[in-house]
Formats: structure tokens, sequence, C-alpha cells
């Protein structure tokens, strides 16, 4: 059978990233976090910092501890977005039909033109040597290539880091009876509990349920579409999160952690949501906000609303949420917080209000503007006042899920610049 798939998973990159980019890091446990703080935790981790038995998420004051000599990196996101785009061009150069699954995994379709095992693996080397030539030696990756997507996906996780497996029909299940079903993408721990309570805790076992099975246990045409993948028979990619969203989320530092800072954040938080929403060409329904506090207790709540772009009305709706939330303690202030617009509609099947579609015409053009000047002299550049005291918080951040577009969410630099520092004298040397 034809191995059509090949997936590439990028290892430890954020932290690959950064010891390309700096050499005094290499070598060493290193962990990425998203702010400078001894009580966040660490989005990712070094190869280093892995074989010294750290996990991602872990807490810096607890990776410290276990792990002496680790050096804590605050996150770059634009850096990382720019490695990432480079690898795929670099990728699609050898490969041309890539599917982005992610920030540190790119998913390519061989079709017929990779029969046989040693032509497949030949490909995978010169994937890894060009990297290594054109990128950096430091983007490791593990490469799995199978006769589906998700076997492909799966045999990329199998050997790590620098790795490449290569399955074929003859050796399913075979060489995959080590595993345990959660490690096949898209069955989770509520997944696994459904199979449990069918008798299906090994792998063995879930190769030996029917598509029928499959099919009772997922309640839904997507079991049966697992069962074909696992049993090599290509199928398209399908999504395997929910429902889509639009939103942020922000752990405070300490100095922010009060109400009056984190509705701040919020708004801030908001308006980026709203400048995606426009650029996506959506409009919401709802809006959630979320509160976790330092004790560990959390407090979430949703407003519904008619679909709109409107960041106003979507303003209007955070501040009734917030009232909402139980009385403020000082004991137990903000942690973490977030907010997401739900309900999506694309904005073609959206029908105005009858008695607000002038206003929403007039605040349309207006926010149309001010997404336009935000691109081209810099984000926040123009914000409501809502978000005054916190336009410098809640930097762009990558999510496993959603890969942002610095021109969307970031500045124009070379702009930004042009504005800031006017050029010297000529007989004065440039020092920046």
């Amino acid at each position: 059978m034809a191995l059509r798939y090949l997936t590439i998973d990028f290892n430890s990159f954020f932290a690959s990233v950064e010891q390309q980019e700096r050499p005094e890091l290499r070598g060493r446990p290193v962990g990425i976090v998203p702010v400078m703080a001894e009580t966040t935790g660490c989005v990712a981790i070094s190869i280093e910092a892995k074989a010294a038995g750290l996990k991602r998420n872990v807490r810096v004051a607890e990776a410290r501890q276990l792990c002496p000599g680790l050096v804590i990196v605050e996150a770059r996101p634009e850096t990382y977005i720019n490695y990432h785009r480079r690898l795929v061009t670099v990728i699609r150069t050898l490969t041309p039909e890539t599917e982005v699954q992610s920030i540190d995994e790119v998913t390519c379709k061989l079709h017929d033109f990779m029969p046989t095992r040693p032509a497949a693996e030949k490909l995978a080397k010169a994937i890894k040597a060009k990297i290594t030539h054109e990128v950096g030696p430091l983007l490791r990756s593990s490469i799995g290539i199978a006769p589906t997507w998700l076997l492909a996906k799966l045999a990329s996780d199998m050997q790590k880091p620098d790795g490449l497996v290569i399955l074929d029909d003859a050796d399913i299940p075979a060489k995959l009876l080590h595993l345990a079903p959660g490690d096949i993408a898209g069955i989770g721990p509520n997944m696994q509990e459904r199979l449990r309570v069918h008798g299906i805790t090994t792998m063995a076992q879930l190769y030996a349920a029917s598509m029928a099975e499959f099919r009772g246990i997922w309640q839904s045409v997507r079991g049966e579409q697992m069962w074909r993948l696992l049993h090599c028979e290509d199928l398209g990619y399908f999504e395997q999160r929910g429902g889509q969203t639009i939103g942020h989320g922000h752990v405070l530092p300490p100095a922010r952690r009060n109400p009056e800072a984190a509705l701040a954040v919020l708004h801030r938080l908001l308006q980026k949501a709203a400048m995606r929403l426009r650029h996506s060409g959506l409009c919401a329904g709802g809006l959630t906000v979320s509160v976790d506090y330092g004790d560990d207790t959390r407090w979430s709540g949703e407003v519904r609303l008619t679909e709109t772009q409107d960041t106003i009305e979507l303003t209007r709706a955070l501040n009734q949420a917030w009232k909402k939330r139980p009385p403020a303690d000082r004991k137990r202030g903000p942690f973490r917080i977030g907010v997401h617009l739900v309900h999506l509609l694309d904005l073609r099947l959206h029908t105005p209000d009858l008695f607000e579609q002038k206003t929403e015409e007039v605040h349309g053009r207006l926010f149309k503007a001010m997404d336009h000047l935000n691109k081209v002299l810099g984000k926040n550049s123009v914000y409501l006042g809502g978000a005054h005291g916190a336009t410098s918080d809640a930097p762009m951040r990558i999510a496993f899920t959603r890969i942002p577009e610095p021109e969307i969410e970031e500045i124009d630099r070379s702009f930004q610049g042009r504005l800031k520092k006017p050029k010297p004298p000529a007989a004065e040397p440039e020092a920046w």
C-alpha cells in the first residue's frame, strides 16, 4: 500500500528557535514563559529540560527546583511565527501539498509518487537536511510516514527527538500495540472514558473493535472515520477541535491582580479579538468572560447578543458580564482572565437589525478606519477608553490550534521606527 502522508513535528519548537537564535542557550535546559514571573508556567521547554524530567506547563519556581541551571526565556511569538513560515516554505520545495496543523506540525500529502519505503525514507532525510542547511541545525524534527494522515501523526510521536518512523500496512497494528488509545489524536480523556466503559483500554482491543462499535462509541459518523483511518483507508482531514471561537486569555502579573486592572486588560483582550473577528469576516452572537482566582476557584459568565462585529456593542456586553461576577475579595484577586467571542456567524449570512442598521453602518466604517490605523501606525494607536492603562498588557500569544498573524495583531515595526526614531544628522553615527 502506498505511503500517502508525511507528518513533521518540530521538537520543542519555541525553545529550539531560541537556541538557534542564541548560541549561549545551546545544550542547556530552557523554559519559555509568557511573562517573567516565578508563578507562571512554562509554555514550552527544551529537549534538555525534558531529559531532566520537566514537562510543559510546569511552574517556574518548581521547575528551578527540579532542574538547577534552567534558563528562563520570555516568549517571542513573532520570531516563532517567522521561523514557522520559513520552515513551511522549505518543506513545500520538496513536497508541495502541505497542511499546517499547528505552529510546530505540518502534514504533507505524498500521492502516488511515494510507493516504496526507501523512497519515503530518502524524502524524509532530504527534508531534514534542507531544514538544517537553510533554517538551522537546532530545528530538529520527528517525521512520521504512513498510509493515512492520522497514522502519520501517530508515527511522528513515536520517536523523539529527531526521529523517523515509517509505518506501512504490514506494520499495522503490530508496531502500535505498545501504545495506548490516548496516544491517538482525537482520543482525549472523555473518549478514553467512553472506550473504557465499552471494555477497551488497550490498543489491541481498539483494533479488534468493529466499525459499528466505533460508530456507537463515538455516537456519530466520526467513529466510522476514525476506524477507517486507523485501518489504513485514506480519508480527508477533519478538525479535532470543537466549536469555533475567537478570544484571548492572559495571566496577570502580580501588580495587575486587582479588579480594576483586570477589567482594563479584559477590554484590551476584547479589542484584539474584535479586530480578528472583523478580519475573519465573522459576527459574534455572544461573549464569555472567565476569571481564575489565586485560590484556585473560577468564575465565568456569558452574555448573548444580536450577531455583531461592533466593538462598542461587544464592550457593553463585556461590562454587563463583568457586573455578574462574585463580589471582589482582595485575598483572592484575579490571577488569569479571558474573553471569547462565541456563536460566530459568517458576515455574509448576517441580517442587520432593522432599527439599528444605520448605527451599524456608521460603527462599521469607524472600526474599519481604526483597524486600518492600527495596522499601519502600530497596535493601540487608536483604542477605546476601556483599555486605557492596559495597552501594553497581553502581547501576542501562540495557541496550539491557532497561529496568529503578526500583520493583524502586532505593530508595523518599520513604520513605527520611522515615526519614533528620527534620523540623526549625517555627521553622527547611527547607534541603533
